[in-house]
């Protein structure tokens, strides 16, 4: 009989006498003499020490492998060498005779891994035996916290009136800049269903219905690359839309909802109070080198390429040169060195430095060319110590290139150096701003032509007039803004949102930028566009990632380790056996031939 009176996480001196029976793993048994044995047994809620004193029950328990789940029933008692580490180190459980029952036997003498290790074994070892790897606390305690963070967040988006409903996951494709999965419709054979990227669309529609506030805990599908703050194949996020809603309307929900359980639940009790920083994009650009600033560090980004001109250094003798300052930086030459090694792997460019000595010399790297000592350089140390305001143990990196690249590496630069070198990054804080002001367009790096920079469903700022101003020559388009914002935590990117273009005037005026005519547009978005001819309210809306959160709340570098059954990086569910092959029947019920050689 199974019977469980107490979980392994619960008995306290208290209980001393009590009988009870407790259920759980076998995580290790210490055998101390012939007839003396310690097993440490635990559940999800924690481990209680069961001691074993009889010859019989020792025999018993050897024969029982590690990760066999058990039921002993005994009396509980005090234990003479206590452990203040876990919450039931002050007592024990001596089992009755015939008190110990195996309840589902592991039948392999070796594990793929210690269960309590798992996070230092192979990637693709662990998902394989995710249901191993799960019964690691520190896995379990990751799966808690998503599920807490998800209840609080639903909570608070209820507290402030919205109301939850889902959309569907079967849907039509539908351009919104990631590959679709597709689902072959059986009855109605060469048409496909696709997995939404994300409920944007339903969501517009559902204001355009006379819906005040929506939001859902939303399954998103993309077929798009891993990286380490995303998992390929599905994510969640915090979906929400709200109707007669400008901007700031949005800013103020999530100031409201997102810092109280950030605080609440996060590793650091510090999170940034409303109003959050806001900083447009080229502001952010030109002084972090990315658009996803961490505000931790207080490294910041400068120009000096008019500085740099005519210092005969050949990698910034064409293009842009920007700065990076780091005060009192007392690293070795083999730390820097491999700081810089680690720069370049990211951002595709070498970077390059000097530094500023005790006595007030420029000294290391590239000191020579700004000393003016290499051939055909000029010295502009003084210049370049006068704009940096650099003072004796300042040290400055540089990056080299077109605009993009210099600022791309001077933005790595100031994440590295800046979590690196002490006394520059501000950890134990969840820092949040805004980045505002996007472009709504820019000239494609394939194409060559103007494309949307982000959301095409963005409300252009100044509306219908600012496009037309464009159309006639007034303006360039490329100054054109968009009332599209993104929501930025440590570095981390967790949303983009936008005031919505609820007007088809607009609408087709918009796409028409980028060459598509209003039959496209009608043939791309029929529903949207339809609906909105009925009279559509203003909306507004963003959508927080749940994973990224709850990565950040936990701490975790990598967003596998939040996700209970997450894909490998590529896009493999090797627990499952995902993706797989179907047998030709199936094949022929959909009407699909398959041209490819499946992969070994």
């Amino acid at each position: 009989m199974q019977g469980r009176t107490h979980t392994c996480g619960e008995l306290r001196l208290t209980d001393a006498g009590k009988d009870v029976t407790l259920c759980g793993f076998l995580e290790n048994f210490r055998e101390v003499g012939a007839t003396l044995g310690f097993v440490v047994l635990r559940d999800f809620y924690g481990t209680t020490q069961i001691v074993i004193e009889t010859e019989d029950m020792m025999a018993q328990v050897k024969a029982i492998n590690k990760e066999s789940t058990i039921s002993v029933t005994g009396t509980v008692r005090e234990r003479s060498s206590k452990n203040d580490k876990i919450a039931t180190g002050e007592i024990e459980v001596l089992p009755k005779e015939g008190g110990i029952t195996v309840l589902g036997a592991c039948r392999h003498n070796e594990l793929p891994f210690e269960v309590n290790r798992s996070k230092e074994a192979d990637e693709n070892t662990r998902l394989k035996h995710r249901y191993l790897d799960l019964r690691n606390p520190a896995m379990r305690d990751n799966i808690v916290l998503r599920s807490r963070v998800i209840a609080a967040l639903r909570a608070s988006m209820i507290e402030h009136d919205f109301l939850e409903i889902t959309t569907p996951i079967l849907t039509v494709s539908s351009p919104e800049g990631a590959r679709d999965y597709l689902v072959p419709a059986r009855k109605h054979p060469g048409k496909f269903y696709a997995l939404p990227q994300a409920p944007q669309q339903f969501k517009q529609l559902l204001m355009t219905s006379g819906i005040d506030r929506y939001f859902q805990i939303a399954p998103c599908f993309r077929d798009e690359d891993a990286r380490g703050d995303r998992s390929p194949g599905e994510f969640y996020q915090l979906d929400m839309e709200m109707s007669f809603a400008s901007q700031e309307d949005v800013f103020a929900i999530i100031e409201d909802v997102l810092p109280p359980v950030f605080a609440q639940y996060g590793l650091y009790d510090r999170a940034s109070s409303a109003p959050f920083v806001r900083i447009p994009y080229r502001e952010a650009m030109e002084t972090f080198g990315t658009d996803k600033p961490d505000l931790r560090i207080d490294l910041r980004v400068q120009d000096v390429t008019d500085l740099f001109a005519g210092c005969g250094f050949g990698p910034f003798a064409e293009g842009r040169v920007k700065a990076v300052k780091v005060t009192n930086c007392n690293e070795s030459r083999k730390t820097i060195d491999k700081l810089f090694a680690e720069v370049e792997v990211v951002a595709g460019a070498k970077p390059y430095w000097f530094k500023m000595d005790e006595t007030g010399a420029v000294a290391g790297g590239i000191a020579k060319f700004v000393n003016g000592e290499a051939e055909g350089a000029s010295d502009i140390k003084d210049k370049v110590a006068s704009a940096l305001s650099l003072q004796p143990g300042d040290f400055v990196a540089l990056a080299g290139g077109d605009e993009a690249q210099a600022l791309k590496t001077a933005g790595v630069l100031v994440k590295t150096l800046g979590a690196a070198i002490e006394g520059h990054m501000d950890k134990e804080q969840y820092a949040f701003c805004w980045i505002v002001d996007f472009p709504m367009y820019e000239i494609g790096e394939e194409s060559g032509e103007m494309e949307f920079c982000h959301n095409p469903f963005s409300m252009p700022s100044g509306g219908l007039d600012t496009l037309l101003k464009a159309e006639r020559g007034e303006i360039d388009p490329l100054d054109i803004m968009a009332d599209q914002y993104d929501l930025v935590c440590n570095g981390v990117e967790l949303s983009s949102g936008a005031v919505r273009n609820h007007d088809p005037e607009i609408m087709v005026k918009a796409f028409e930028m980028v060459r598509l005519t209003e039959d496209d547009v009608k043939a791309k978005f029929p529903a949207m566009y339809e609906a909105f001819t009925y009279g559509a309210s203003p909306h507004a809306g963003i959508a927080p990632g749940i994973d990224r959160m709850i990565m950040l709340l936990a701490g975790e570098e990598s967003i596998r380790e939040i996700i209970p059954f997450p894909m490998n990086k590529n896009a493999q569910d090797i627990l499952m056996g995902a993706p797989g092959e179907v047998t030709d029947a199936q094949l022929k019920e959909l009407n699909i031939a398959v041209t490819a050689t499946p992969e070994a």
